[in-house]
């Protein structure tokens, strides 16, 4: 008879907690609701601009946003925020060369600071330098770019020197779709701030 009590009470008890699991299932790991407040790394916050979805966890990344092809591009532009540590990274200038590195004109000939704009500026009290760079883009290793080259793309990159060491910020797709978000990667650097 305990057995048959026991047994019972058991049943009872998964039973409640499968009526339960079918009322509030746990969300699916795409859809867990992001963590309260700004996004933030390396001493410094940032607003994520309104319709660009935010991705899962990347190597090297502490963010990537996706933005939704322009009409008639097919390929999506994507925001990496990569953040390395005080004293990591490599310097500012060092990075800028990096990034115009990884792009070609037409005819296959480097990219050079002639053929893109740079700028140095202070936003909400922090070190901000820029880049606007168009052509074909060749990426910048494995994990970093395409495996073919991309003709006709663009990157807006903005590293901040923060408080804990910088902060690059790395815009990527067709030259249509990142001028399409061009106003939102403005405004997102302008909300970067110490924390």
């Amino acid at each position: 008879m305990k057995r048959l009590l026991s047994a019972m009470t058991l049943m009872a008890a998964v039973g409640v907690a499968q009526a339960q699991a079918q009322q509030h299932p746990p969300a699916a790991p795409s859809e867990q609701q992001a963590p309260q407040g700004a996004p933030e790394a390396g001493g410094l916050t940032w607003t994520s601009p309104a319709g660009w979805e935010t991705q899962g966890a990347r190597p090297m990344r502490v963010a990537t946003y996706r933005i939704a092809p322009a009409k008639g591009d097919t390929d999506a532009a994507e925001l990496a925020i990569f953040y390395f540590g005080a004293g990591q990274g490599g310097a500012v200038d060092a990075n800028v060369k990096r990034w115009l590195g990884q792009f070609q004109k037409a005819d296959g000939t480097p990219i050079t600071e002639k053929d893109a704009r740079s700028k140095k500026e202070t936003v909400n009290g922090l070190a901000i330098t820029t880049l606007d760079v168009k052509g074909t883009y060749t990426g910048g290793g494995p994990m970093m770019g395409p495996s073919t080259p991309k003709p006709g793309y663009r990157l807006l990159g903005a590293i901040a020197e923060g408080p804990e060491g910088p902060l690059f910020f790395k815009l990527t797709g067709p030259e249509r779709t990142v001028a399409s978000a061009e106003k939102g990667f403005r405004k997102l650097l302008e909300s970067v701030k110490k924390k």
